[in-house]
C-alpha cells in the first residue's frame, strides 16, 4: 500500500502564496504519476497539475502560470508552489499518486492523501 501525507494548507490572503507538499510512504516502487486534486464546496473535483516521475508537468487551464508542481524523487515528495491566489481557489487539496505515466482528468487516481485546507480571503 502507499501512504500520501500532505502538509502546507493553510488560510492566506487574495494575491498570496503557499506550498503544499505531499510525502510518499509504503509501495513506492508501485508510483509512476504524482499530482494534485481539489475539491471546493459544492463543486466537483478538479485536477489541478500532474507530474511524471521524470517530471512531465501539466496544469488545468485555470492554474497555468500561477501553480507549479515539482517532484524530487529521491524524497518521494512532489509540491505544489500556489501563487497569486484567488478566493475561488478555496478548496481541500489532496495528493494524488497512480501507477500510470499521467494522472488524468475525471479518472480517480490509485492514491489519495487526506487533503489539505486552503483557503483564500478576499
Amino acid at each position: 500500500q502507499v501512504q500520501l501525507v500532505e502538509s502546507g494548507g493553510g488560510l492566506v490572503q487574495a494575491g498570496g502564496s503557499l506550498r503544499l507538499s505531499c510525502a510518499a510512504s509504503g509501495a513506492i516502487w508501485r508510483i509512476n504519476a504524482m499530482g494534485w486534486i481539489r475539491q471546493a464546496p459544492g463543486k466537483q473535483r478538479e485536477l489541478v497539475a500532474s507530474i511524471t516521475s521524470s517530471g512531465n508537468a501539466n496544469y488545468a487551464n485555470s492554474m497555468k502560470g500561477r501553480f507549479t508542481i515539482s517532484r524530487e524523487n529521491a524524497k518521494n515528495t512532489v509540491y505544489l508552489q500556489m501563487n497569486s491566489l484567488k478566493p475561488e481557489d478555496t478548496a481541500v487539496y489532496y495528493c494524488a499518486a497512480d501507477s500510470s505515466y499521467v494522472l488524468r482528468a475525471g479518472i480517480s487516481p490509485d492514491y489519495w492523501g487526506q487533503g489539505t485546507q486552503v483557503t483564500v480571503s478576499s
